[in-house]
């Protein structure tokens, strides 16, 4: 009798379980499957608003990497991905370091709120007004250089510059938020093993490398790839500031698509670029994960 209460008690537990689960599952179902799965399906097809879809397989894939432009955007994709996300991380944990140590509690407070303001504000609103900052004549930044007798720098209007000066917005913009992460990772630091290798002589980069880092290891991967998702779906910042140019040295994938989809009406082909951005977060994703078996202590 025992048994059989324990066990109609935990049949009891598991339709509950259920209960609560169910609707959680059906939301997400229809709101990321559902789509999920209609996309790829229509990236197989050439889809026409007035005449419906035809299937043409795997065109629209063929059209991506065969097209020099799309494989621009591609590799743009990548190259603002990394170094956006090696500035936000290697900043923040540089803010981080910097604010982990004594000081009186006013001043931290207003250091934590200053470094990560920027990070509550929209993304819309933080292009706009650095828009300005880069402007060519009456800009901040180029009225200092002038100040400084250097020369103005086309900050948005020149192919070699425009990347970089979105990835330096972004950084400004983003690393707040991985400097308040890595700041609670390096409070979990165990105090008295950093004191006693202070007193064994150990200099501070070896106290960082060697016992600091394996610590943080694990909050400093989901950084990176919090990060590089992110950066891979960049969108705002680039449209405002540059709209993808000058031609297409700033473009994204996601701003691609947008222009496909909206622009051009090819429906078929964008959904096909929304697969392969799809299977670009994925495949990072996955190189990440099986390289922090070697990176991440646990």
């Amino acid at each position: 009798m025992a048994k059989r209460r324990l066990s109609d008690l935990r049949k009891a537990q598991m339709r509950a379980g259920y209960l609560f689960v169910v609707p959680s599952f059906v939301l997400y179902a229809l709101f990321v499957l559902v789509p999920v799965a209609i996309t790829i399906v229509l990236s197989f097809t050439y889809y026409d608003i007035s005449f419906g879809a035809d299937w043409v397989w795997f065109e629209n894939y063929q059209r991506f990497f065969g097209e020099s432009r799309s494989i621009t955007i591609f590799w743009n994709t990548l190259r603002f991905a990394f170094f956006a996300v090696t500035g936000n991380v290697l900043v923040g944990l540089l803010l981080a370091l910097a604010l982990n140590r004594a000081m009186p509690g006013w001043l931290l407070y207003f250091f934590r709120l200053a470094f990560f303001l920027p990070v509550i504000i929209s993304a819309a609103f933080v292009a706009v007004v650095w828009s300005y900052f880069y402007a060519v004549d009456f800009g901040v930044i180029n009225y200092y250089l002038n100040v400084l007798g250097l020369p103005a720098v086309p900050w948005l209007t020149s192919s070699k510059v425009a990347m970089t000066s979105i990835v330096i917005m972004d950084v400004w913009k983003n690393t707040g938020f991985f400097m308040i992460i890595l700041v609670a990772a390096l409070q979990g630091v165990p105090q008295p093993i950093m004191d006693a290798a202070s007193m064994d002589g150990a200099s501070p980069w070896r106290r960082f490398s060697r016992i600091t880092l394996p610590y943080i290891s694990p909050v400093l991967f989901f950084c990176i790839v919090f990060a590089t998702i992110g950066a891979l779906q960049v969108f705002e910042s680039i449209t405002i500031l540059t709209g993808g140019g000058p031609g297409d040295s700033t473009r994204s994938l996601s701003i691609y698509l947008v222009d496909e989809a909206f622009g051009s009406f090819e429906l078929g082909y964008a959904a096909a670029v929304s697969v392969v951005m799809m299977l670009l977060v994925l495949i990072v994703t996955i190189i990440q994960l099986v390289g922090s078996r070697r990176l991440v202590e646990a």
